[in-house]
C-alpha cells in the first residue's frame, strides 16, 4: 500500500538551514519591481469592467421590485468577484519583476501560475516601448522584447517611462553587441 506518508518519507527532510532551490528564484539575483501605478491602472479597468454591470443590476433591482431578489443576488456576486480580483491584482503586480544579467534578461510573473522567462541578449531582434492613454496618464509604460521565437512572452508592464527608455536602450545595445559577436 502506497500512502502519502510513505511517499513523503522517501524524500529527505528539508532542514531550516538548507537553501531552497527553485526554478523561479535563481541564486544571486536581485529582482527589480515595477511601479505600483500598474495596480492603479488595473483597478481602474476593473472598476470600468465590473462597475457598469453593477450599476445596471442595482438600477434594475430598484426599478423592478418583483425581480429584485435575483438582481440583488447578482449584484452581490459582482461585488464579491470584483473584490476577489482586486486582491489578485495587488498580488500579481507585486510578483512582477525583472533582472539584468551579463548574458540575458530574466522576467518573472505570477503568484499561483508562476512564469520565468529568460531572454538571451543575442536572440533579441527589437524592443518596443508602448503606453496607452491610461498608462500615459498614470506615468507608466510597457516594454516588449521581440525574439526569433514567436512564443516568447517577454513583456514588462508597469515601468516608469524613464526606466523603460533606459532599459530599451541598454537592451538594444547589448543585443547589437551580442549579434555583432556572432
Amino acid at each position: 500500500m502506497n500512502t502519502m506518508t510513505e511517499e513523503s518519507a522517501s524524500y529527505p527532510p528539508l532542514s531550516a538551514s538548507a537553501p531552497t532551490t527553485s526554478p523561479f528564484e535563481p541564486e544571486g539575483i536581485v529582482w527589480q519591481g515595477v511601479s505600483a501605478r500598474l495596480a492603479t491602472a488595473r483597478f481602474i479597468m476593473l472598476g470600468i469592467f465590473f462597475g457598469i454591470p453593477l450599476v445596471t443590476l442595482v438600477v434594475l433591482a430598484v426599478a423592478l421590485p418583483p425581480a429584485a431578489p435575483w438582481l440583488w443576488i447578482a449584484a452581490a456576486v459582482v461585488v464579491v468577484v470584483t473584490a476577489w480580483i482586486a486582491v489578485i491584482i495587488k498580488r500579481q503586480v507585486h510578483a512582477i519583476g525583472f533582472a539584468e544579467r551579463d548574458e540575458d534578461l530574466l522576467i518573472r510573473k505570477g503568484v499561483m501560475f508562476r512564469s520565468l522567462v529568460v531572454v538571451p541578449y543575442g536572440r533579441m531582434q527589437f524592443v518596443d516601448v508602448t503606453a496607452g492613454p491610461l498608462a500615459r496618464k498614470l506615468g507608466i509604460s510597457s516594454l516588449q522584447l521581440h525574439t526569433a521565437s514567436p512564443g516568447t512572452d517577454a513583456t514588462i508592464d508597469g515601468l516608469v517611462p524613464s526606466e523603460a527608455a533606459r532599459l530599451r536602450d541598454r537592451l538594444a545595445s547589448r543585443g547589437e553587441a551580442r549579434l555583432a559577436g556572432l
